[in-house]
């Protein structure tokens, strides 16, 4: 990607964020939204928006079932985003905003979430086999 799509990428992140945050008051978008990455196609006709999607309600929940609908907010909110997007950028045009659930945050998050469950595991079996050394000398 070239430097000037990865800055306009970049604003439109930034902006986005405070626009979300700020100017979208549906009560079904209930969770937490992070944009993690937008990718602007080279003739500026589209921007792929990345989402992962915190729900207060879901001990780690990070997969696309349980944050379908918040998902569907955010595309029936792409136009007012676009039209706000342009009224705060300096460029001729304003990409039309596509929404994509980020399953690579997810499994990261996932992936993390297991390694630590190991890793406590490991410590309580290290431990039980310490206090049984300790119990038979």
């Amino acid at each position: 990607m070239s430097q000037r799509l990865q800055r306009l990428a970049d604003q439109i992140q930034r902006t986005l964020s405070v626009l979300i945050r700020d100017e979208i008051n549906d009560p079904r978008l209930t969770g937490f939204v992070t944009i993690s990455e937008v990718k602007v196609s080279p003739d500026l006709g589209y921007a792929d928006v990345y989402v992962t999607i915190l729900e207060p309600s879901q001990d780690g929940g990070m997969n696309i079932d349980a944050h379908r609908e918040s998902l569907t907010v955010l595309k029936n909110a792409a136009g007012f985003l676009r039209t706000e997007l342009s009224a705060t950028m300096k460029t001729r045009t304003t990409p039309r905003l596509r929404f994509h659930y980020d399953e690579v945050t997810a499994h990261g998050n996932r992936m993390m979430n297991l390694v630590n469950e190991a890793m406590q595991k490991t410590d309580k079996t290290d431990k039980s086999n310490v206090d049984e050394v300790d119990n038979n000398q």
